[in-house]
C-alpha cells in the first residue's frame, strides 16, 4: 500500500471528523419528562444547551418529584445525542464503529 496515498486518506478522514463535529454542536435533541413539564436540549455533542422546568413544578413541596423529572428528562436528551452523534458517526465511517470516536 502506496504511504503517501495513506496519509492522505488518514488527513481526509480527519477533516471530515473535524466537519462532522463542527455539524453536530449545531444540531439539537430535547428530552423531557413528565409530559413535557420538564425538557432538556442537548447539543450533537452531549453539551447541555438548555433546561426547562414548567413554574408549577418549583415548589417546595415538588422538590424530589422535580429532582427525579430532571434526571429523567437529562438522561432522555443525553441518551438521544449520543444517538445522533452515532449515527452521524456510522454515516462518516460507513458503519464501521470506531472505539473512541464518539
Amino acid at each position: 500500500m502506496d504511504m503517501n496515498n495513506l496519509m492522505k486518506q488518514a488527513q481526509q478522514f480527519q477533516q471530515n471528523l473535524k466537519a462532522l463535529q463542527d455539524e453536530l454542536a449545531g444540531k439539537e435533541v430535547t428530552g423531557s419528562a413528565g409530559a413535557g413539564m420538564v425538557r432538556a436540549t442537548f447539543n450533537g455533542q452531549c453539551d447541555l444547551v438548555a433546561l426547562h422546568m414548567d413554574a408549577e413544578l418549583v415548589t417546595p413541596e415538588n422538590t424530589q418529584m422535580l429532582q427525579d423529572l430532571l434526571q429523567a428528562a437529562i438522561n432522555d436528551g443525553l441518551r438521544k445525542a449520543k444517538e445522533l452523534a452515532k449515527g452521524e458517526m456510522s454515516r462518516l465511517t460507513g458503519g464501521i464503529s470506531i472505539p473512541g470516536l464518539m
